[in-house]
């Protein structure tokens, strides 16, 4: 199965192993709770969908890398101590608790949180002296003396032996005992994933015109080559920071993350040309409606590849947009509530229900954050409220009003939501005049839009006369429906 498939296989399965019946016990007894093992090539994706199941069930994560653990670090230190059987006395030989164990323990102390995973990565390639015990955990949850407390589930995971000459491979009674999960790269299961996490659009575009270069690994004359999902979201984030400083993005930075020499020249070319049409094609003019007769015959006239990139390219800018007004209405809807309770106190008391509310969103970010499963999107949710209450406690200070603060926002909110709907109308305009009503262009463009869940959304509400003219079919779900009403509710105060 692919990446998203694994997720939410182990998912569903974690939520199972955590259902109770009346008298709060486990529905599934923990000695019962087959451990989950993934094995799959390296880079896929295996230890990034641990947090974010872990953020979507409100659990918490604990992950450790089992080649970095001796046998006295996972199964504790041997001590003396004295016992009694009947009337002899004899010393014998007792365990501290495991460190992986305690990291358990502290975990649920710090955060709050008393379920959770427990996540071993490269569970098939511990030490020789580790292996014995590393199957006796597998089997019965313990090390040493020490077992992992109810409500924590094992997750593990593993590269098969042509990746990794470490590797062990596990006996039937390990196995028997065990949920196995093969995984396998796959660039749409990823896709979606990149799209979320706002990959750098040069990335993206190069892979969806060059789908087989999105997962590499050969051994050549020359030694090992790869090139991983890992490895091309390293390269976005880094590609960005540094177009941010003005440096030179070049194949010397790509080859740090991606290994395969064709691979490398191939998207060092792309990366200038996506960088060529940025500029040649003025996306700006495109988006405010000032489409040139050059601009439409030069990119009607264009290659195949720079066609779709410019589409891709088009696609990326106007979903990033329509990406930040969402964010804008889920913070201003969760914090109304919060807004009016201080809009209706005065002096001492507004100000301090501010630092409260202010300080609950801190809480959340410190607790996740401990607890392993604060996600990129809740911490950036959680400091945009923490800035808001920031901003509304200097105003109040100052003779303001909290709920004139609210109320700009919910304007800007609006005038912003317009603005960014007028654009989406000018792109599907531009597209028409550039490629055709009937384009494959057009076509990649609208499926862009329709399975982006923050596009679709954005779409959904302010219905885009053109996108639903372009698109034979709109896809939208219940939290497309959902968000309409919220955004239509959300009233000044």
């Amino acid at each position: 199965m692919n990446i998203r498939e694994a997720k939410n296989y182990i998912k569903d399965t974690v939520s199972a192993y955590l259902k109770k019946d009346e008298f709060g016990d486990y529905r599934i007894p923990i000695e019962k709770q087959r451990p989950i093992f993934l094995i799959g090539a390296p880079g896929i994706g295996k230890t990034a969908i641990m947090s974010q199941i872990a953020s979507e069930l409100s659990i918490a994560l604990v992950s450790y890398s089992m080649t970095h653990h001796t046998r006295q670090s996972a199964l504790g230190l041997p001590f003396i101590k004295e016992r009694t059987y009947g009337d002899v006395s004899v010393k014998i030989s007792e365990y501290t608790m495991s460190e992986i164990i305690a990291s358990v323990y502290d975990t649920m102390e710090e955060s709050g949180i008393n379920e959770g995973i427990l996540f071993l990565d490269e569970i098939n390639c511990v030490s020789e002296t580790l292996y014995p015990s590393m199957l006796q955990f597998l089997q019965y949850k313990v090390f040493g003396k020490h077992a992992v407390p109810a409500g924590w589930v094992i997750v593990t995971a593993g590269n098969p032996p042509e990746y990794n000459r470490a590797v062990r491979e596990f006996d039937v009674v390990t196995l028997d005992r065990m949920k196995v999960i093969p995984v396998e790269a796959d660039y749409p299961a990823w896709k979606a994933y990149a799209s979320a996490k706002q990959l750098h659009g040069a990335v993206m575009g190069f892979l969806e015109s060059n789908k087989d270069s999105f997962y590499k690994a050969e051994t050549t004359a020359y030694g090992k080559t790869y090139v991983t999902a890992r490895g091309w979201e390293d390269l976005s984030d880094i590609i960005s920071l540094y177009e941010e400083d003005k440096k030179t993005v070049n194949e010397n930075l790509i080859c740090q993350y991606i290994t395969d020499e064709k691979t490398i020249k191939e998207f060092a070319a792309y990366y200038d040309l996506y960088n060529k049409y940025k500029k040649q094609y003025d996306a700006e003019a495109i988006f405010s409606g000032r489409l040139s007769d050059n601009t439409v015959k030069a990119a009607s006239s264009a290659p195949v590849d720079e066609r779709l990139a410019l589409t891709g390219l088009l696609a990326d800018m106007i979903i990033s947009e329509m990406r930040d007004v969402l964010e804008d209405h889920r913070m201003l809807v969760q914090i109304r509530p919060g807004v009016s309770s201080v809009a209706g106190s005065d002096g001492e008391e507004a100000l301090k229900k501010t630092d409260a509310l202010a300080d609950a969103a801190k809480t959340v970010i410190s607790k996740k954050t401990r607890a392993g499963a604060l996600s990129d999107a809740e911490k950036r949710h959680n400091k945009r409220i923490v800035r808001f209450y920031k901003e509304a406690k200097e105003l109040m200070e100052g003779g303001g009003s909290i709920k004139d603060l609210y109320n700009r926002k919910v304007a800007a909110l609006r005038s912003e939501s317009d603005r960014v709907l007028a654009r989406t109308e000018c792109l599907f305009d531009g597209m028409e005049k550039i490629f055709g009503a009937k384009s494959n262009e057009m076509l990649v463009l609208v499926t862009e839009l329709t399975l982006n869940p923050d596009a679709s959304s954005f779409l959904s509400e302010f219905r885009s006369e053109a996108y639903e003219k372009h698109s034979s079919v709109l896809r939208v779900g219940d939290r497309a429906e959902e968000l309409r009403k919220e955004i239509m509710a959300l009233e000044e105060l």
